[in-house]
């Protein structure tokens, strides 16, 4: 029987911008990284990425509270909100947090955003972006 998954990611992204230098600035190693151009695997025709991108996820979790993964990420980005502020400023970067969550055998997780998450996001005008993929059961009800 397959379990809930939770997945929550934290992406720097725009045109073109050097990604060792933002792994140096914020003293973290991203999830992945890819620059604007490069081939998108696995397709029969090519397709190409059309922005460069720094990510930093938790990878999918068996969970039923997506507050545990957001609490690692941010803990993770806390104390370098003045560092993504600069690069989003120097490069002209964007940022969102992505929140995907694949339901199983009608298994919610709780979904909770605090205060301090806000806040965080508000400060580096962050977009958050929810998937929610609820696969189909059956119920005795």
């Amino acid at each position: 029987m397959e379990k809930t998954q939770v997945m929550v990611n934290f992406s720097l992204y725009g045109d073109v911008f050097p990604l060792d230098y933002v792994t140096d600035k914020l003293g973290l190693q991203p999830t992945h990284s890819y620059n604007k151009g490069d081939l998108i695997p696995n397709y029969s025709t090519a397709l190409y990425k059309k922005e460069t991108s720094w990510d930093l996820e938790t990878g999918y979790e068996e969970s039923l509270n997506t507050e545990i993964q957001l609490q690692r990420i941010l803990k993770s980005l806390l104390n370098k909100s003045s560092s993504i502020i600069e690069l989003k400023n120097m490069y002209s970067l964007d940022c969102k947090f992505s929140i995907v969550i694949i339901v199983e055998e009608g298994e919610t997780p709780a979904f909770y955003l605090s205060k301090e998450f806000i806040k965080f996001a508000s400060l580096i005008e962050a977009e958050i972006d929810i998937d929610l993929y609820a696969n189909p059961y059956e119920s005795n009800y």
